[in-house]
């Protein structure tokens, strides 16, 4: 037997387990909404943390006939 004490790994235990996602306000869905509108090639992204929208990125592309 080792006489290394044991200590618990915090970075696996999830905080929000067991309660429901919070819900996204009415002000994120209409920036994730304008963020898709006209979005013909392209992608949009929601960065979250701690269940939490805090950054929507757009990257569009602009393809040209050949």
């Amino acid at each position: 037997m080792s006489d290394i004490p044991k200590t618990q790994d915090d970075r696996r235990t999830d905080p929000h387990a067991g309660h429901p996602a919070p819900v996204a306000s009415e002000a994120v869905l209409h920036r994730l909404s304008d963020a898709l509108r006209g979005l013909r090639f392209g992608s949009v992204v929601a960065i979250v943390q701690d269940g939490v929208v805090v950054q929507i990125e757009r990257t569009e592309k602009t393809r040209f006939g050949r």
